[in-house]
């Protein structure tokens, strides 16, 4: 008994301190926020002296110094109003900037997803130009030798068109431009959008009409600001991972760009991907299959570059070749990111309990589909998962039922015997082992929902699926709390009621913390999403509902005995 004081004690002043530091964190002054106010056809900000924006990838054919970088851009003096000028890009899903210098994407808007959910004409700007802490850049290009022009993300481009759009009843849009060198080497970089999708795919033709054979690699790179940022787990914004990340056709792995070895990360990937991971969104790069890829992580200043490079291709003078990777720029929608391949899907972060959570998610997005409402889908899911734990909760409920019945001769060994803790104790378990009572059994559904509830967690926190998600009036948001704190209060009054129709621990000051508990799991739980306080609250309920009914049972076993 003094084990289970002492680790509630514990337990106790965890969670307060926990809620003191997250109040302090969390309600400090906010610093001013960005605005994005960059039009569609605004030119992009010049990159700052000392970026990473200009760095192209080694190729094992040669070092890519900057001056040779500088002979990579192709003079275009007689298109400086078309290439000055960034394409605008539009399909149903997508508002997308692609700057000819290079032909990087440096403007994303996502339509269906505003930034808040009062302000749905302004949606989220997932990639962007402007200078920090909003830079985040996708680049893309093809390096070759040293003293040779290649189509790098320097180079500069030339299309016949400004602004393309997928026509309605189109299915895919294409957006080419073209270079040359003026020597035979001719490419025509394609950008290729497909309805209702974020999976973008990027294509190199390559013709070599001149009379040598040219060596080129294809990359694919994000470039991205960051600013240290303490995570707070009340906060689902800052909880989640922000940063670069790589997968080497294994596992996953969240690259620190504030670890000294993290920052100097590199290595040869087969099957992978990159992505840049923040909450719910993420833009990704994934390279052919079966290719061998160059992966490396560069940090300067408030800067990461993460990027992919392929092996260099001879094209013989005459020959074509292609090029190809595919590109993710949107919301972590796991259907679109399967789709895409290679795991990709692993971007979204259930962590340590993914086994428990990935199934959970499974099961709430299959009853969404017949529901229309993730509210309802919480509730019902929650059901579902208080019938599976059934037998283990009745058994648990009828040890409880009967340590409330026994209740009064408990009491009465307790007063007998309350200046000797031995006796006390082996009268108390001889009276366990007569009347079949396990005074640790109505633990054991709640150890056992833990892990249920963190998977919970985790599911609100990385799904977008359910960000902005409305229940039922005042709930306008189910990944965020409860903006009244009503569904907390109700949680809290079932908790008591719980409490109240369970006995009484036989320890008085154990007794005296589980009275607290519903105060403290209020307190807590007032900064939860309100779709994790809905799950707590509904298996409450229904954990009330069971315990009633075994208690009735239970006690009309007892009467029919003594009659």
């Amino acid at each position: 008994m003094p084990n289970i004081r002492l680790t509630l004690w514990g337990v106790l002043a965890a969670i307060l301190f926990l809620n003191y530091t997250t109040w302090l964190r969390d309600y400090a002054p906010p610093a001013a926020p960005v605005e994005q106010t960059a039009a569609p056809g605004s030119v992009p900000a010049k990159p700052a002296v000392n970026s990473l924006a200009d760095s192209v990838p080694q190729t094992s054919s040669a070092a890519t110094a900057p001056a040779a970088a500088a002979a990579q851009a192709a003079p275009a003096a007689a298109d400086a109003e078309v290439s000055g000028t960034p394409l605008h890009v539009t399909t149903d899903v997508l508002d997308i900037g692609i700057n000819l210098r290079g032909g990087e994407l440096d403007r994303a808007d996502l339509k269906d997803y505003p930034l808040r959910k009062d302000t749905p004409n302004i949606p989220v700007r997932l990639m962007s130009f402007e200078p920090p802490p909003t830079l985040y850049l996708l680049q893309s290009g093809l390096t070759g030798g040293a003293d040779e022009a290649a189509p790098t993300h320097l180079a500069q481009w030339k299309s016949e068109q400004k602004n393309f759009v997928l026509a309605p009843g189109d299915n895919e849009l294409r957006v080419p431009m073209t270079w040359t060198d003026g020597q035979g080497l001719n490419v025509t970089k394609t950008f290729i959008f497909k309805r209702g999708q974020y999976g973008i795919g990027l294509v190199y033709d390559v013709k070599n009409e001149g009379g040598v054979p040219r060596k080129l690699a294809s990359y694919a790179q994000l470039l991205r600001h960051w600013e240290h940022a303490s995570r707070s787990y009340f906060d689902v914004e800052t909880y989640s991972f922000k940063g670069p990340a790589v997968y080497d056709g294994t596992k996953s792995k969240d690259l620190n760009v504030e670890s000294e070895s993290d920052a100097k990360y590199s290595a040869a990937i087969s099957n992978g991907w990159l992505a840049s991971l923040q909450h719910q969104f993420v833009a990704a790069v994934v390279p052919p299959s079966g290719e061998p890829y160059q992966y490396q992580l560069q940090v300067r200043n408030n800067e990461y570059l993460i990027s992919a490079t392929g092996p260099t291709v001879e094209i013989p003078a005459g020959a074509t070749v292609q090029f190809h990777e595919e590109l993710f720029v949107g919301p972590k929608l796991q259907s679109q990111l399967a789709a895409v391949g290679r795991n990709l899907e692993r971007t979204v972060d259930f962590g340590v309990l993914t086994v428990l959570a990935q199934p959970l998610f499974t099961g709430l997005n299959f009853v969404h589909k017949l529901t229309g409402n993730w509210g309802w889908s919480i509730i019902i899911v929650t059901a579902l998962i208080k019938l599976l734990f059934y037998p283990l909760s009745q058994a648990s409920g009828r040890s409880m039922a009967k340590m409330r019945a026994v209740g009064p001769r408990m009491k009465q060994i307790q007063e007998t015997f309350k200046d000797d803790r031995e006796k006390l104790g082996r009268s108390m378990m001889e009276l366990y082992k007569k009347e079949k009572i396990n005074p640790l059994a109505g633990c054991l559904p709640t150890v056992i929902q833990i892990p249920v509830f963190i998977s919970f967690y985790r599911v609100l926190l990385e799904s977008v699926e359910m960000r902005q998600a409305p229940f039922l009036m005042w709930i306008n948001d189910l990944s965020s709390r409860d903006p009244y704190f009503v569904l907390p209060l109700l949680m809290g009054g079932a908790m008591f009621a719980q409490f109240r129709l369970n006995p009484a621990p036989p320890d008085p000051m154990q007794a005296k913390i589980m009275q607290f508990m519903p105060l403290i799991m209020t307190g807590m739980m007032a900064f939860f999403p309100s779709g994790l306080t809905l799950y707590w609250l509904t298996n409450t309920v229904l954990s009330i509902a069971q315990q009633w009914r075994v208690n009735q049972v239970v006690e009309a076993e007892a009467a029919k005995q003594r009659s």
